[in-house]
């Protein structure tokens, strides 16, 4: 924990930009329904809305992370900041779909940019028995931000449904300079002729460092974290419709139950976290995050008052927000000397969930309310057998 105190600073800066990041993403869900109603858009077209976020992320977050290693950290948060704060001023002048779509777009790009560079930094300023630690902390920032976000959302609708993205963007910038100002830069100190090498490689293109993934030892641990992204992408696109429709929740109960929903997972990653990833290991611990993220979400659609819908909700985030920091520690021992180009592959498998589970919740919430979280929880299943399986199968080839 020496580095951790040591760099206290500049893990402050770099949880701060998560943080407003994913407070922004976050500030959309309970009021998703005031703006569909507002702007008269179908579930559908809501689910397209909040996926352009996602592919804009995808496209860019490969080249964003190869930038990150040879442009610097410290560069890449600050320009991805800026387009952040112009993103959310966009989306609360927003007042078609056309405009919301170029609006979530950049923002895409801004945390295309930003996340690649913020977990490559934690990697560079920590060593492999601090890195859960490190990768805890980062992590809890973005937590701390889905947490907050729709709590901002919720409670600032009041005064008006397009605030919190005017405060937001206010925000994005206050972030840019105070990074810019005070954040040393990371990657000289961290930086080698193999990394430059490896960052040298024709693997420059999206597909072909996709498909150079594939055969990597850390394949596996993205496919968990596309399956992990589209679960939770298509719980929380359709979370506030959901309960709006089925349970006449507004955005205050909306903002109420995400908020303290998902306060534990903050609470974990801060706390100890570092101690169940030693204690565990990260893939029990993977298995076990799946399990319970699949059956919770299949809960669902069986409960029907408050309190059990705030316990579902709470166990689905605790979850996830578990489950997220350990794939990233996990990939981050075996990225070595490339962490900006296996964070940026990391960050573009979450974008891919993000895609697809947006689309398809919201194609299948206007077909029937329910079908969204009985594939999102099937999914889920699936893949902790798969988990399982290949644990089993390393298992037999150690002996």
């Amino acid at each position: 924990m020496a580095i951790l105190v040591k760099q206290q600073g500049a893990l402050l800066l770099l949880m701060l930009n998560l943080f407003l990041v994913f407070t922004g993403i976050g500030l959309v869900i309970p009021i998703m329904p005031s703006f569909m109603n507002e702007l008269g858009v179908s579930g559908s077209m809501m689910g397209l809305t909040i996926a352009v976020f996602s592919l804009a992320q995808f496209l860019f977050s490969p080249l964003a992370g190869r930038l990150s290693d040879t442009v610097g950290r410290k560069r890449m948060i600050v320009v991805g900041m800026f387009i952040f704060a112009v993103s959310e001023g966009l989306f609360g002048i927003a007042h078609s779909p056309t405009l919301m779509f170029v609006s979530r777009a950049l923002g895409g790009l801004s945390a295309a940019m930003i996340m690649p560079a913020v977990m490559a930094y934690a990697a560079d300023i920590t060593t492999d028995e601090e890195r859960a630690a490190g990768m805890g902390y980062v992590n809890a920032s973005i937590t701390t931000g889905f947490i907050i976000g729709p709590g901002i959302g919720g409670y600032l609708a009041e005064f008006g449904i397009r605030t919190p993205f005017y405060a937001a963007g206010v925000g994005g910038i206050v972030a840019a300079i105070v990074t810019l100002l005070f954040l040393k830069e990371s990657l000289p100190a961290k930086g080698t002729e193999a990394s430059q090498a490896e960052v040298a490689e024709p693997r420059s293109g999206l597909l072909a460092q996709l498909k150079h993934s594939y055969r990597a030892p850390y394949f596996l641990s993205l496919v968990i974290v596309f399956v992990m992204s589209f679960g939770l992408a298509n719980f929380e696109t359709i979370y506030s419709l959901f309960v709006d429709h089925k349970f006449g929740f507004d955005p205050k109960d909306i903002a109420f139950v995400i908020t303290f929903g998902s306060i534990a997972g903050a609470v974990v990653q801060l706390t100890i976290f570092s101690w169940l990833l030693n204690r565990f290991g990260e893939k029990p611990i993977i298995a076990a995050c799946l399990l319970v993220a699949g059956i919770f979400v299949l809960l669902m659609l069986f409960v029907h008052r408050f309190w059990l819908i705030f316990a579902v909700t709470f166990a689905v985030f605790l979850a996830i927000d578990i489950l997220r920091p350990t794939i990233g520690t996990q990939m981050s021992k075996l990225a070595k000397d490339q962490q900006g180009y296996v964070a940026g592959l990391n960050s573009a498998f979450t974008s891919l969930g993000n895609i697809v589970g947006p689309i398809v919740a919201g194609v299948l919430f206007d077909f029937e309310i329910n079908a969204p979280y009985t594939l999102a929880a099937v999914v889920l299943l699936i893949c902790f057998a798969v988990s399982m399986k290949g644990q089993r199968r390393r298992g037999v080839a150690l002996e």
